[in-house]
């Protein structure tokens, strides 16, 4: 299914997505890596052995990532236009390597664009679930989007 454009967004539709993806040890390593993130919490396992987790966390900016990337398949796939923000942005619990997430999304509010009569704003609230029902991120995150092709055409 592609994404759905604006007009077709309704505030309080809820998305169960369907793709779940389990977190590798490759996964953390690349991400962390990547972002330049030298915290050992996610690299070192003797470092993280004598934390509290006793093994290495996912990094926390894969795990937002993840959770809005399972997302975008039922609500942004080809209609967005961009990310505006995310905010409240919190990981109750900590994400593992072997880790299984799924991710709910609701649709919290949305508004007409003022500066783009084919376009609007919606604002999405995601949780990341593990295998265990256990939330490990939230956050709410504005995206703009497109407007439906008919729209667009009666706007021209």
């Amino acid at each position: 299914m592609a994404g759905l454009y604006f007009e077709q967004f309704e505030v309080g539709q809820v998305f169960k997505h369907a793709t779940t993806r389990t977190v590798t040890e490759t996964d953390n390593l690349l991400a962390t890596v990547l972002s330049m993130n030298p915290q050992p919490l996610h690299l070192d396992y003797e470092f993280a052995a004598q934390t509290e987790f006793k093994k290495p966390l996912v990094n926390s900016l894969f795990t937002l990532a993840l959770v809005i990337g399972l997302s975008v398949q039922e609500t942004t796939l080809g209609t967005t236009i961009g990310n505006l923000g995310m905010k409240e942005v919190v990981f109750p619990k900590p994400v593992f390597a072997g880790d299984t997430i799924r991710v709910e999304t609701r649709v919290v509010s949305k508004r007409e664009s003022k500066s783009r009569p084919n376009a609007g704003i919606v604002e999405f609230e995601h949780h990341g679930v593990n295998q265990r029902g256990e939330i490990v991120c939230s956050c709410l995150r504005a995206a703009f989007m497109k407007g439906t092709p008919e729209k667009l055409e009666a706007t021209a």
